[in-house]
């Protein structure tokens, strides 16, 4: 049975020819899913068009981001308006600081600098945090994924170099202990402690309040910064995440959602902190990016933000929590908080996928599923009904 969904996208026309330019036909490691993924075509709200002319409601939104769906028509017209006048250019423009005031105001995270992705977002953070501290010692939390950068990744790794592990030290999440030995020895040596409050790759999981606030009043007893990666769960609350938890961490990276479905990643902190990029001082740290703060994503991304207010955040929150209440009740393991949600059941997760797919749901590789504001109760029904049919069909 599963052959039989798997075969036409696997003999498709395309397939063959990704896979004469591209290792396994794939650019996108996030995106394969074994024998080979369908393809999109075209997408209109949450409903998705493949290359088979399938259509499914899009609970991956490419991986969280578009958080309006797909052609979201106020998004639309900024962007058709922007092509008329240009993509990119060597001078800033108003839009950048348009989406700055946007940032600010709904976190209350002073200065904000843009790039074009969450990895180079943490990068900028890190890069930043060692600069204004004058240490080289990153921590972090084992199974948290932060990008591809090399501080972030398994020193074990193919293609990281084996002095990673000198200047990165990964720990258990949770595990305050541990936490505590690390810090009293090479406190004094760490730029910063880098946290994501609900880890997808370590299961979506919401950290512990009190191990959070541990964190912060730890880093701030030896010096150090707390950097929150919120560049998955901005989305679950205005101000992101982290308001949730109470805290003011020094540095802020988020991504995603902020894009408008463009490529961004964006870095918030203190006045104080940020002065490390301001290029007016001298040996402060460098950093361009030849599309950073594009007009285009700019311009997108204000208008995703603009309607994307208490209102939106909580009406969407709402249905992320119908979603796991009703999934609960019927007995299937599942996590997450806002408009993020997870699976957590003892399957083989590519035929859980394309059990799925087939019926009429599109979520991550990893069983990840995100919400967009075109969704109603009537899809999250319909999410609940796929779910539940698909296990049953794979247990």
């Amino acid at each position: 049975m599963l052959d039989d969904i798997m075969k036409p996208y696997r003999e498709h026309p395309l397939t063959d020819r990704a896979k004469k330019v591209m290792t396994s036909g794939n650019t996108r490691s996030t995106l394969f899913i074994p024998p080979a993924p369908p393809y999109a075509v075209s997408g209109s709200g949450c409903i998705l068009t493949d290359n088979l002319n399938h259509q499914v409601i899009d609970l991956n939104n490419n991986y969280t981001a578009m958080i309006h769906g797909h052609s979201y028509e106020p998004i639309n017209k900024v962007v058709v308006d922007q092509l008329s006048k240009g993509t990119a250019f060597g001078l800033p423009t108003e839009s950048d600081v348009a989406l700055a005031e946007v940032m600010a105001a709904r976190t209350g995270i002073q200065y904000w600098r843009f790039s074009n992705s969450g990895t180079e977002a943490l990068m900028t953070a890190i890069r930043g945090a060692r600069a204004f501290t004058g240490r080289d010692v990153i921590v972090r939390f084992a199974g948290s994924y932060h990008g591809s950068h090399e501080v972030f990744v398994d020193p074990t790794a193919a293609g990281i170099p084996k002095t990673t592990s000198q200047v990165v030290v990964a720990l258990p999440q949770g595990n305050k202990a541990e936490f505590d030995r690390v810090m009293a020895e090479m406190g004094t040596q760490v730029a910063a402690v880098v946290l994501d409050l609900m880890p997808n790759r370590a299961g979506l999981v919401p950290a512990d309040q009190s191990f959070v606030q541990h964190l912060r009043e730890s880093t701030l007893k030896y010096g150090s910064l707390l950097v929150i990666d919120e560049v998955i769960t901005f989305r679950v609350g205005v101000g992101g995440m982290h308001k949730e938890y109470g805290i003011s961490p020094d540095l802020i990276s988020v991504g995603k959602v902020m894009g408008g479905g463009f490529p961004v990643g964006g870095v918030g902190g203190s006045q104080e902190i940020m002065s490390v990029f301001d290029p007016i001082r001298s040996g402060t740290v460098s950093l361009g990016g030849t599309f950073s703060a594009n007009p285009v994503t700019m311009r997108a991304g204000k208008v995703a933000m603009d309607n994307f207010g208490l209102n939106e955040v909580e009406r969407l929150n709402g249905l992320g929590e119908n979603l796991r209440a009703q999934l609960r009740e019927s007995g299937v393991k599942v996590s997450g908080f806002g408009s993020l949600a997870r699976l957590h059941e003892d399957v083989d997760l590519n035929n859980l996928w394309w059990e799925m797919y087939s019926r009429g749901v599109l979520a991550g590789t990893t069983t990840l599923m995100s919400l967009s504001t075109p969704m109603s109760q009537g899809h999250i029904d319909e999410i609940v009904k796929v779910i539940k049919q698909s296990l049953e069909a794979v247990k």
